[in-house]
C-alpha cells in the first residue's frame, strides 16, 4: 500500500505510486536521479493543439487565393477536400507513431519520431530546418495575416500601405517574444 505524505501546508500529496502520475522506464531499476516532463496533455488539449497547428490563420488567406487562381467555386471547394484528406494521412501517421508510446518515451515529439524512423542526421537536419526556416516563416504568416486584418479598417477602400502591415506585424511578432 503506497503512502500519503504530508505538504508543508498541512494537506497529505497524492501517493507516490509508479505508473499513476508519471510513467516508468522499464529500464528505471529504481533510481530518482532521472528528470522526466510530466504527461499533462489529454485529449481535449491534443485536439485543440493540432486544430490550431493544421488550420491555423491560412485559412483566413487562402481561400481568396485558391478562388481567385482556379476560377471556380466547385473546383476550389474539391481542392479544399483533396488537402483535407492530405492532411487527415499525415495526423493517422502521427497517431500511429503516437501508438508507440511503449517503444517512443521521450519528449521531444517529431524529433524522435525522425530520430527514431530515420536515424539521427535526419533528426538534427530537421531539427535545424524548423528552427531556421520553417517556425519563423509560419510566424512571419501569421503574423502578416494578424496585420492584414487589423489594419483592414482603417483602410477599407485601398489597403494598408506595406510599411504599415510590416510594422504591426513586426510589433506582433515581438510581442509574442515578450509574452
Amino acid at each position: 500500500m503506497a503512502q500519503v505524505s504530508p505538504r508543508a501546508n498541512g494537506t497529505a500529496a497524492p501517493p507516490d505510486v509508479p505508473g499513476e502520475h508519471e510513467p516508468q522506464d522499464d529500464d528505471s531499476e529504481g533510481t530518482d536521479s532521472i528528470v522526466r516532463l510530466p504527461r499533462t496533455l489529454g485529449l481535449f488539449n491534443g485536439i485543440m493543439q493540432l486544430s490550431g497547428t493544421v488550420i491555423g490563420s491560412g485559412i483566413f488567406v487562402s481561400p481568396k487565393g485558391v478562388i481567385q487562381e482556379v476560377g471556380s467555386v466547385g473546383l476550389s471547394l474539391i481542392i479544399w477536400v483533396a488537402c483535407g484528406i492530405y492532411a487527415l494521412i499525415g495526423a493517422h501517421c502521427f497517431a500511429e507513431l503516437g501508438t508507440l508510446g511503449t517503444h517512443i518515451r521521450k519528449s521531444g515529439g517529431v524529433y524522435n519520431y525522425i530520430q527514431e524512423s530515420f536515424g539521427d542526421l535526419p533528426a538534427f537536419a530537421f531539427v535545424w530546418a524548423s528552427l531556421l526556416v520553417i517556425l519563423p516563416a509560419a510566424n512571419a504568416a501569421i503574423a502578416i495575416t494578424f496585420a492584414d486584418y487589423a489594419l483592414y479598417p482603417f483602410f477599407p477602400d485601398c489597403g494598408a500601405p506595406v510599411v504599415a502591415n510590416r510594422l504591426l506585424a513586426a510589433v506582433a511578432i515581438g510581442m509574442t517574444d515578450i509574452v
